[in-house]
């Protein structure tokens, strides 16, 4: 019935643990909302805000999802889905999804239709684009480990073609290049607030890197952060630079030097995050077989297709 809220999926403690004073400003609501329970690793949230809705991916069931914040109903998005994980959003508010079962990067146009930015390198297959971010020049940077070829459970199982599990970026007008090789799992990225830097998870090494960007090319790459509880897996910034990173207890939050600052623990193994709401200050997580959200003090970095800060 129009206007009336779906039940929540039950609730969870918020437990903000701080570890460094630079944390004590950062707090919010006492419980996360289980959003949607009933996924198998669901992964990639992106956040609509002429929508007003989330997505994200449920990787193994083939599966986008849509979540109304109007209504609070869940409804199935895309499916068949082509094994898809990550998201984003382009300069024009368009999605750009990383599909592991079509070993593709593909836009959604505002029409519906489906654009493939990158699928080969060289002439030979991607692995499994994992995750993405755009930049404000409309490139679009994606990491590309094989756990979508690795087995059927989360694609189609699959060889190595590129020599291993890199870094691309396409360029606005389509070219696509390598911009890191010495990866073992890249994964999760995220740009600085200016753009100078970009920051990447290497899931199976359990850090983040951090790269001074120079136009369409990455330098350094020196450790920005080791993760002490599982691995690291997507990541965000807010309005202050600071890095929230996914982990097995939850969420872990490092001030721009590096140091960790305090962690949001939640109850199942956070893969993903993102920002959402009309002021941004709505943490949206997904975490094995449920989506969460609780309101926070601090504010997401804006997307490339938002005003800079």
């Amino acid at each position: 019935m129009t206007g009336i809220l779906e039940p929540l999926a039950g609730t969870a403690p918020a437990v903000w643990e701080k570890l460094d004073d630079r944390f004590a400003g950062i707090r919010g609501d006492s419980r996360l909302e289980r959003l949607w329970t009933g996924g198998r690793w669901v992964e990639g949230p992106v956040y609509s805000a002429a929508g007003r809705y989330l997505l994200w991916s449920d990787i193994p069931n083939d599966r986008i999802l849509r979540w109304d914040e109007t209504s609070y109903q869940v409804s199935v998005f895309r499916n068949p889905a082509g094994n898809t994980n990550g998201h984003t959003r382009d300069t024009e508010g368009r999605l750009v999804s990383c599909e592991h079962g079509n070993r593709r990067v593909t836009r959604t146009e505002h029409h519906g239709g489906i654009t493939v930015l990158a699928h080969e390198y060289d002439g030979k297959r991607l692995n499994s684009p994992n995750d993405v971010v755009v930049k404000r020049d409309g490139s679009v940077w994606f990491t590309d480990p094989a756990y979508g070829i690795d087995s059927d459970y989360e694609g189609y199982k699959g060889e190595i073609e590129t020599g291993g599990c890199h870094v691309y970026r396409v360029a606005p007008d389509g070219a696509l290049t390598r911009v890191a090789d010495d990866f073992n799992r890249p994964n999760g990225l995220a740009f600085s607030l200016d753009e100078s830097l970009l920051y990447i998870t290497d899931s199976e090494e359990a850090t983040i890197r951090v790269f001074t960007v120079d136009g369409d090319e990455l330098s350094g790459g020196e450790l920005f952060a080791e993760c002490g509880n599982g691995i690291f897996d997507g990541i965000r910034l807010d309005t202050q630079g600071r890095v929230w990173a996914s982990a097995a207890d939850g969420v872990h939050v490092y001030h721009p030097d590096g140091t960790l600052l305090g962690k949001l623990l939640v109850p199942e193994t956070v893969s993903n995050l993102t920002w959402g709401g009309p002021k941004r200050n709505r943490l949206f997580l997904t975490a094995t077989a449920s989506v969460y959200s609780l309101f926070t003090t601090a504010n997401g970095a804006p997307e490339a297709y938002g005003p800079r800060v």
